[in-house]
C-alpha cells in the first residue's frame, strides 16, 4: 500500500511538471499589451497583419514584426471580433490546438482519471480487508507476553515485602523443579492474588516473577476484557487461556482484577451483562472440567472486598499474598534500592529518612527520591544531600511551596499561632508524636503545616493516644482564640479529623464508658460502585443521642486540655511565633530551644541517665466521675 501511494505521487507531480513546462513553454518572446480600441485603429491603417481570435484574448504580430497581445472586455467579445474580420487588411485565425497537443492532453487527463480510480479502488478494498481482519481478531486476547528485549527486573530489585517476595520465589522454584515438588505429591498452586493498597509493589512483584521464572510470561489488565459489545470479553479469556495452554508452564498476570471479577448479582446490570459472563468464563477457565495444569494465574487488586466469592476459593485462587506498606526496615531497604545509581552524599542517613517517611508505600519512596535528585540538579549540586532528600519529603507529603501566594502580615501572624499551637502540644502530651518541623510556607492546599513523626510504626493504637491525637488537633484552633481573640476557618480540617476521630472512638473502637464496648453502626456499600455509600443504623434514636453527647464530652474535654498547656506557655508561645514569623520555618531543634527544654529527646527515648524523660511517666486514668470520657491523661504543667 505504500508503495503504491508513492508511485502514484510521483505520477501526479511529473503531469503536474509537464503541464506546467508545456503552458510556459508556448510563447518566449517579448509581447505588447493593447487595448481593443487601440488594435481597431491600427488595423484600419493597416498595420496589424494577424489576429488570432482566443476564448478571452487576441494575439497577433504587427507588420514591423512586433507581437501584441489584447484582453478582451466581459461581454463585448463578439462585436469587436465582428469588425476585425470586416477588415480585409487582417489575417484572422482561431486558436485551435494541434493533433499533437489534444493528442498528449487527452492521454495525461485519462492517465491522471485512471490511476485516481484505481488508488481509490485499492483505498477501499485495502479498508474492507482490515475492517475484515479487525472484525475477525475482535474477540481475541490482548494480552501481551514479555520478550526477551524488555528490561528485566528480578528479585534483588524488590525490597520491603519479604514475606510476599518468599511466597512468589516458591511458586518460581515450582516451576524450575516441578518434578521435585511432584514426587512427593503436591499440586502447582492455580492461581495467586496478590493484594494490597496502592503503591506497595504488587504489579513490582509480579515482573520480578516474569524475570526470575524463565518461562514464558503474559500479562494483562482486567479492563482489557471488557467491551461494549456482548461476548467479547468471554472470548478475550477464552483466547489467552488457549495461548497460556499452548505455552504452558506459563505465567499469567492480570492487574487490577476487580475491573473484571466484581460480585455476581450486584447493581443495576442484573445477571446478563457483558462483565458477568465475563467472570463467569474466567472461573470455568481457572478450574473447570478441561484442566489447565502448568499456567500459574497470578492477579492483583487493591479492592479485594469487592471481588467475588467464587474467584477466591481454593483451587482458583490457592494463595493469598497481603503485600502492605513497608515498615521501618523495609523502608530503609527500599531507599537502598531507588538510591543505585544516584550520587549521595556523605550526609545522606537512609535510616533517618526511613524513620521521618512513616506510612508511605514503595511507590512513594521512589517519588520521594526522584523529587530529591531533581531539586539537587535544580540547585545545581553534583551530589544529592540530605538537605534535598528532606525538602522531597515535605514535597511528597503537602505538596510544592507556594511562593506565589502572597499572605498578609495579620494572616501570617494568626497562622503562626495555630502552627505553634500543635508544636507545643506534639512536644507536650506524652502520647502525642513528637514535633519533627513546623512551617508557615503554603505548600499544595496547606497554608502552613507542622511535621510530627512517630519513633516506630504503630499497629495498635491506645485510647491515651487517641486522646492527645485529638488535643493536637484542637490546639490550632485553641491558639487562634487565646493569641488573637478571634477564631478563624483555618481550623477547618482539624475540627473535622478530630470529630471523626472521637465518632470513632465511641461507635467502631468501644472507648465510651456510658455505652460500653459496643459497635454502632455498619457501613455497607454497592458492590457494584465500588464505594461504601451509606451507614445502616443498627441503634435506636436514644443511642444516637448518646452518641453525640459522647463526642460532644471527648471534644470539649480536649480543647480545655489544649487550652490549659497553651495558657501556661505564653511566653513561650510569643517567642516562638516571632522566630516563626522571621525564619517561616523551625527544626525540632530550634524549637526545643526556643521553647526552653534543649537536647530533649522524643517521647520514648531514654536520657542519658537512662531514666525516663521528665513528664513521660504512664498518667494513671481518673475515674469516670469527673466527665472525661475514658480517663484522658492529666494536663501537664508547664
Amino acid at each position: 500500500m505504500n508503495r503504491f501511494l508513492k508511485y502514484l505521487t510521483w505520477a501526479v507531480v511529473l503531469s503536474v511538471c509537464f503541464l506546467v513546462w508545456q503552458a510556459s513553454s508556448r510563447h518566449q518572446v517579448a509581447v505588447r499589451n493593447l487595448d481593443i480600441s487601440q488594435l481597431v485603429s491600427r488595423a484600419d491603417r493597416g498595420d496589424v497583419r494577424t489576429v488570432q481570435i482566443g476564448k478571452q484574448q487576441l494575439e497577433g504580430e504587427f507588420r514591423d514584426g512586433t507581437r501584441y497581445r489584447v484582453w478582451l472586455p466581459a461581454g463585448e467579445r463578439d462585436p469587436w471580433i465582428t469588425k476585425l474580420s470586416a477588415n480585409p487588411k487582417v489575417n484572422i485565425g482561431y486558436d485551435q490546438p494541434g493533433p499533437n497537443e489534444v493528442w498528449i492532453s487527452s492521454l495525461i487527463t485519462f492517465a491522471m482519471v485512471a490511476l485516481f480510480l484505481v488508488g481509490f479502488w485499492v483505498l477501499i478494498m485495502r479498508q474492507a480487508q482490515s475492517g475484515s481482519g479487525q472484525a475477525l481478531s475482535f474477540g481475541r486476547s490482548r494480552a501481551k507476553r514479555l520478550t526477551e528485549g524488555m528490561p528485566r527486573v528480578t528479585f534483588s530489585d524488590v525490597a520491603g515485602v519479604d514475606e510476599a517476595k518468599a511466597e512468589l520465589v516458591e511458586v518460581v522454584d515450582f516451576l524450575k523443579n516441578a518434578k521435585r515438588f511432584q514426587a512427593l505429591g503436591a499440586r502447582i498452586p492455580r492461581g495467586v492474588l496478590l493484594l494490597g493498597p496502592p503503591g506497595c509493589g504488587k504489579t513490582l512483584l509480579a515482573r520480578a516473577v516474569a524475570g526470575e521464572a524463565g518461562v514464558p510470561f503474559f500479562h494483562i489488565s482486567g479492563s482489557d476484557f471488557v467491551e461494549m459489545f456482548v461476548g467479547v470479553g468471554a472470548s478475550r479469556v477464552r483466547d489467552l487461556f488457549e495461548q497460556a495452554k499452548a505455552n504452558r508452564p506459563c505465567i499469567v498476570f492480570i492487574d487490577e482484577i476487580d475491573a473484571v471479577g466484581r460480585q455476581r448479582f450486584a447493581g443495576v446490570g442484573g445477571g446478563h451483562d457483558e462483565r458477568e459472563q465475563t467472570l463467569n468464563q474466567l472461573l470455568v477457565e481457572m478450574d473447570g472440567f478441561d484442566p489447565n495444569s502448568g499456567v500459574i494465574l497470578v492477579a492483583a487488586t487493591n479492592r479485594p472486598d469487592v471481588l467475588d466469592p467464587a474467584l477466591l476459593r481454593p483451587g482458583r485462587f490457592d494463595r493469598r499474598i497481603m503485600v502492605d506498606n513497608p515498615d521501618l526496615r523495609g523502608r530503609e531497604a527500599i531507599l537502598a534500592v531507588h538510591a543505585k545509581g544516584k550520587p549521595l552524599a556523605e550526609d545522606v542517613d537512609l535510616s533517618v529518612l526511613a524513620r521521618r517517611t512513616p506510612g508511605f508505600s514503595g511507590a512513594d519512596l521512589a517519588n520521594m527520591m526522584n523529587e530529591a535528585a531533581l531539586l539537587a540538579a535544580r540547585r545545581g549540586k553534583t551530589k544529592i544531600e540530605m538537605e534535598d532528600c528532606e525538602d522531597s519529603i515535605d514535597r511528597v507529603v503537602a505538596g510544592p511551596e507556594r511562593k506565589s501566594r502572597i499572605i498578609s502580615d495579620q494572616e501570617k501572624a494568626i497562622l503562626a499561632y495555630h502552627e505553634v499551637g500543635h508544636a507545643v502540644l506534639a512536644e507536650v502530651l506524652p502520647h502525642a508524636d513528637p514535633m519533627h518541623k513546623t512551617s508557615i510556607l503554603p505548600r499544595g492546599m496547606a497554608l502552613g503545616y507542622t511535621l510530627q513523626l512517630p519513633l516506630e510504626d504503630k499497629y495498635i493504637t491506645t485510647r491515651s493516644e487517641l486522646f492527645d491525637d485529638i488535643t493536637v488537633l484542637m490546639a490550632g484552633r485553641v491558639a487562634e482564640q487565646l493569641y488573637t481573640g478571634e477564631i478563624t476557618t483555618g481550623a477547618t480540617n482539624d475540627i473535622e479529623r478530630a470529630t471523626e476521630l472521637a465518632r470513632r472512638m465511641i461507635t467502631e473502637f468501644g472507648m465510651s464508658d456510658e455505652l460500653g464496648p459496643r459497635s454502632l453502626g455498619h457501613k455497607h456499600g454497592m458492590t457494584f460502585l465500588g464505594r461504601d455509600l451509606m451507614e445502616e443504623r443498627n441503634y435506636s434514636d436514644e443511642i444516637a443521642q448518646s452518641i453525640d453527647s459522647e463526642i460532644r464530652n471527648i471534644l470539649d474535654q480536649c480543647y480545655a486540655h489544649a487550652k490549659e498547656i497553651l495558657e501556661q506557655r505564653r511566653e513561650q508561645m510569643k517567642r516562638i511565633v516571632a522566630v516563626l514569623l522571621e525564619k517561616e520555618t523551625l527544626e525540632r531543634e530550634e524549637f526545643l530551644a526556643l521553647l526552653g527544654e534543649p537536647g530533649k529527646p522524643m517521647h520514648g527515648e531514654d536520657t542519658p541517665s537512662g531514666e525516663p524523660a521528665p513528664g513521660l511517666e504512664q498518667q494513671p486514668e481518673r475515674p469516670a466521675e469527673d466527665g472525661r470520657i475514658g480517663g484522658a491523661p492529666e494536663p501537664q504543667p508547664a
